[in-house]
């Protein structure tokens, strides 16, 4: 395998993802493992389908240089790091970091093609009030994504 995508935030299926990318490429790592992060200014249901794409486009803006806008990226960089180093320590060498702004699984989904990923590890810990509520990232990407999804729980 060469390009493997794993999608992070700082929930415990991130954990999980990153601990089963270790397991499963613990002999024969991928070629490049992409860490992805999208980061959600607004809150998952901003960003995640409860917003209109002008909505947030418009909040895109005004949050451009701002210091929350740079706090959330410096939070999302330091998370990064921790998923990083994981690998690091289990043998994986060519890690690249991504962090990206929008809908979660749209996001997700335009790395995977830009990486030209070959599999996309994803947690699956959400509780199922949350999915109700708020959509799920998981079944958005396993949906539809054009290369194999591996669920992590």
């Amino acid at each position: 395998m060469n390009n493997v995508l794993v999608a992070v935030d700082s929930s415990k299926g991130s954990r999980a993802c990153v601990a089963v990318c270790a397991r499963l490429f613990a002999d024969r790592p991928p070629t490049i493992v992409i860490l992805v992060h999208v980061v959600q200014y607004g809150g998952p249901a901003a960003v995640d389908g409860l917003t209109s794409d002008a909505e947030l486009s418009e909040l895109r803006e005004t949050l451009e240089g701002t210091p929350q806008l740079e706090a959330l990226t410096a939070k999302a960089e330091a998370m990064i790091a921790t998923h990083r180093t994981f690998l690091e320590e289990h043998g994986f060498r060519d890690l690249r970091t991504v962090i990206k702004t929008g809908r979660t699984a749209d996001e997700i989904l335009r790395a995977a093609a830009e990486y030209r990923a070959e599999l996309i590890i994803i947690g699956n810990t959400r509780s199922l009030i949350n999915k109700l509520m708020l959509g799920d990232v998981t079944k958005q990407v396993a949906s539809a994504a054009t290369v194999p999804v591996l669920l992590a729980r």
